[in-house]
Formats: structure tokens, C-alpha cells, sequence
């Protein structure tokens, strides 16, 4: 079977679509919220080139190397960009890693949950992944309980290169 790759995916609220060196602002924004840098980590990204320069180099290089990566999640009817949502590739894991982050005016409204669900969606009938894997820090509960609900079962802990502490890692198997 031919996987089917999606720069673009909706739902009923939001539209997802890959990322852009245009969309740096954006990811400036999330890479320097205190709430991304506490849970995931600090990119030390601080101004537009380094954003741009950190897209061209990391995101775009995933959709071509493997036909994923996170997608912009923006409001369906106004294209106000609300954070992003997406697979990444991380060295130590077989699986893909489902990752996110909203804009915190954002939070709380049910965005991260409908754009994951779509994101997952597309990992099992699209992509045709069998199995996709989440990481998260066990003091983050509400990503804890996002996870949850999307049907992931907790079933480790683990540790990234480079980080010092443990991390969760969550599942969820298709096949």
C-alpha cells in the first residue's frame, strides 16, 4: 500500500498545514513560552532568523526525510494561528513522537485535543503507521490527561539524549 502524505488536514474548527519559514513568528512565540520552555525545554531560540534558520534546518528537513513533521493549527474560520501539532522524529525512539503546543490564549478550548486527534488520524490511515509514541514530563498533567484521551497508554519512562531527568513515554498502537 502507498502511504498518503497531507501537508494539509482540517477538522470541524481548525485547519493544519506544514510549516513555513513565514510562520517563525509563531514558533518564536511557542518556543519562548515559559509553560514549552518548563515541560519540553529551552530551543534558545530568541529572534526571526534564528526561527527561520531553526525551521529550515529541523522542521522542513522532517517533511522531506520523512513525509511528517508539525503542522501550523490555525482557526478554521480565520486563519488565526493557534499553536502547532504534529510528528516529529527523535533519534532515541522507533516510532514517531506526537507533539504540541498551543499559544496559552489558546488553552483550555479544546484546540490541542481536535487537532491531535486529527494528527493521528492521518499517522494511521494516511501515513499508515502502526504505532505512534508521545513523551511528555511527568509534571505536565493536563498533556498527561490529553493523552489519555486520545486513547495513549502510559508505558515508560525514559530518557532523552542530553536531558537529565526521566520523561513519560505514551503509545498508541493501530495495528
Amino acid at each position: 500500500m502507498r502511504r498518503a502524505v497531507s501537508s494539509e488536514l482540517e477538522t470541524e474548527r481548525l485547519m493544519l498545514r506544514w510549516l513555513t519559514q513565514d510562520d517563525a513568528e509563531l514558533m518564536l512565540a511557542i518556543w519562548n513560552d515559559p509553560a514549552f520552555i518548563q515541560h519540553v525545554g529551552d530551543r534558545g531560540i530568541r529572534g526571526q532568523g534564528a526561527a527561520r534558520l531553526a525551521i529550515e534546518k529541523n522542521i522542513l528537513e522532517l517533511y522531506h526525510q520523512h513525509g511528517y513533521g508539525p503542522y501550523r493549527v490555525a482557526g478554521r474560520n480565520d486563519d488565526a494561528p493557534l499553536g502547532i501539532c504534529g510528528l516529529f522524529k527523535r533519534e532515541n525512539l522507533v516510532n514517531p513522537d506526537l507533539g504540541y503546543a498551543l499559544l496559552p490564549d489558546h488553552w483550555g478550548k479544546g484546540y490541542a485535543i481536535e487537532a491531535a486527534r486529527c494528527v493521528l488520524q492521518h499517522a494511521r490511515d494516511g501515513l499508515q503507521l502502526p504505532c505512534v509514541d508521545a513523551i511528555v514530563s511527568p509534571s505536565n498533567r493536563a498533556s498527561i490527561r490529553l493523552l489519555e484521551k486520545l486513547g495513549m497508554q502510559r508505558r515508560r519512562a525514559i530518557r532523552m539524549p542530553g536531558e537529565d531527568s526521566d520523561r513519560d513515554l505514551f503509545s498508541i498502537d493501530f495495528a
